[in-house]
């Protein structure tokens, strides 16, 4: 015990030396936050161009010649290069949308605002979590406003003329009032339980809040199947036949605690498809898409769950949620040096004082703090971003190797060259672009690591029968 005291003694003094340095009025927080989010944004912009070259590409890569036609093929250059087009513009307004969030003192303002509105109510302004909730709401809707045009767009101009969107309008108001709904009635409460675990654990937060933030993760896994899909999509058992029969026979073989089997009704917002699991460690379900059903064969179905249940069998959503709870105690733990800096929050234009507790009583707003210590530290999330996207593409190529190992390589194969020719998915990626955004490898890339397991030559030797096969459709569709 007297070990354990002296490091946590240790590390409350470091916290202390390093928040002195880091409160200092000469450092000028607002002018660096723009700074480096101005930066994150050309950097957004310099990896955009270089993947916006690849749709001018002509013809796809060799791996994949022999198995898109060329229709299909211009089809997946202007879909991609449509999407990129829309996340640059939105990427462009995001950047002016903050800078004029900083400048006008909006959140500063919000503040003030919010305050005025609890007296009008009645409510007294020491309620300082509840004062809070208001302020994060109310700026909230500076991003939440302009988003919904966002996804509207996407939704129904850029979905819709690639033939990929099956949303009504109808439907699309009813995901955004569920979506805000759950916002308020979950994101509310969880956020108040954060500020509470901090307000009362003091300089000693971050273990008390990272045992919080883990129990409400477990929580979520259980709820969220129960209460919170349903609201969007619907569930049903998958039927007997031969799905059904290859997907249990192999979960059995590789004890894959499998307790319910799933079809997904995808095909009601969308035409793209996917399989996944999700559960506790000693209960899964595993979920198909509708699509994926009607576009794939069982055979490939099977070798697409097998690519799956080989993340389970390496344990990697466990490793990515210790990388994820490990980035997480990081940031508390940093955020710990900032949590009352006077010199960060009058470089945004609060009053210093609410750096260390609340001018009309109470304790410290501590959402205030929390959310310029995130405006300040968002551009590392790019370096964190190239870290994940490493370890998961490289998961990806060791669940290919294992469904290969399980004699699926022929139909794992099809399958991810129909996934990617169904949802148009550009065979060309920058190199940098596809590492700084894309968590999979390229299919290129992923046919040629299989071709090249244990020697294969799988890919070669189906090429010519590829080729009748695309033949034989040009002709019947002539």
């Amino acid at each position: 015990m007297s070990s354990l005291s002296s490091v946590v003694q240790g590390l409350d003094g470091i916290t202390s030396r390093l928040a002195d340095l880091a409160d200092n009025p000469d450092i000028p927080y607002e002018r660096l936050v723009i700074s480096l989010s101005a930066v994150t944004t050309i950097w957004e912009l310099y990896v955009s161009s270089r993947q916006m070259k690849c749709y001018s590409i002509p013809l796809p890569p060799p791996e994949l010649q022999h198995h898109l036609k060329k229709e299909t093929y211009d089809k997946a250059q202007a879909y991609g290069k449509d999407k990129l087009t829309f996340n640059v513009r939105q990427t462009m307004f995001n950047f002016v949308l903050g800078v004029v969030v900083i400048k006008t003192r909006l959140l500063p303002h919000a503040w003030d605002w919010t305050a005025s509105f609890m007296d009008l109510v009645g409510l007294d302004q020491s309620r300082v979590i509840t004062h809070s909730l208001l302020w994060i709401t109310a700026t909230s809707l500076v991003s939440v406003i302009p988003n919904l045009f966002w996804t509207y767009h996407f939704t129904f101009v850029i979905e819709e003329k690639h033939g990929f969107n099956k949303t009504t309008k109808k439907l699309w108001i009813t995901d955004q009032i569920k979506t805000f709904a759950i916002a308020i009635v979950l994101g509310l409460p969880f956020l108040a339980g954060f500020l509470k675990v901090i307000e009362m654990a003091g300089k000693n937060f971050v273990p008390w809040l990272m045992l919080f933030m883990i129990s409400v993760q477990l929580i979520l896994q259980i709820i969220y199947p129960i209460f919170i899909q349903p609201l969007f999509n619907k569930l049903t058992p998958l039927p007997e036949g031969d799905v059904r029969q290859r997907v249990e026979k192999l979960a059995n073989k590789l004890q894959f605690p499998l307790k319910h089997l799933y079809v997904i009704d995808g095909s009601k917002r969308s035409s793209h498809s996917n399989a996944y699991f999700y559960g506790l460690p000693w209960s899964k379900q595993i979920v198909l898409y509708d699509t994926l059903l009607d576009q794939n064969t069982p055979p490939e179905v099977e070798a697409v769950l097998a690519h799956e249940l080989g993340h389970w069998k390496f344990w990697h959503p466990a490793r990515l949620l210790l990388i994820a709870q490990s980035n997480l105690l990081w940031t508390l733990g940093l955020f710990a040096v900032f949590i009352h800096n006077k010199s960060l929050f009058a470089s945004f234009g609060f009053d210093p004082r609410l750096a260390v507790g609340s001018p009309v009583g109470g304790p410290q707003p501590i959402l205030i703090g929390f959310t310029l210590y995130q405006l300040l530290f968002e551009p590392l999330d790019t370096f964190v971003k190239f870290f994940i996207n490493s370890k998961t593409r490289k998961y990806e190529y060791q669940a290919d190797q294992f469904a290969m190992g399980l004699g699926h390589a022929k139909d794992l194969g099809a399958a991810l060259i129909k996934l990617h020719i169904e949802n148009l998915s550009s065979p060309h990626s920058d190199k940098l672009f596809s590492k700084y955004h894309h968590s999979h490898p390229t299919l290129p890339e992923r046919l040629r690591a299989m071709n090249e397991y244990k020697g294969g030559d799988w890919l070669s030797k189906n090429q010519s029968s590829k080729v009748e096969e695309i033949k034989a459709k040009e002709k019947k569709e002539l």
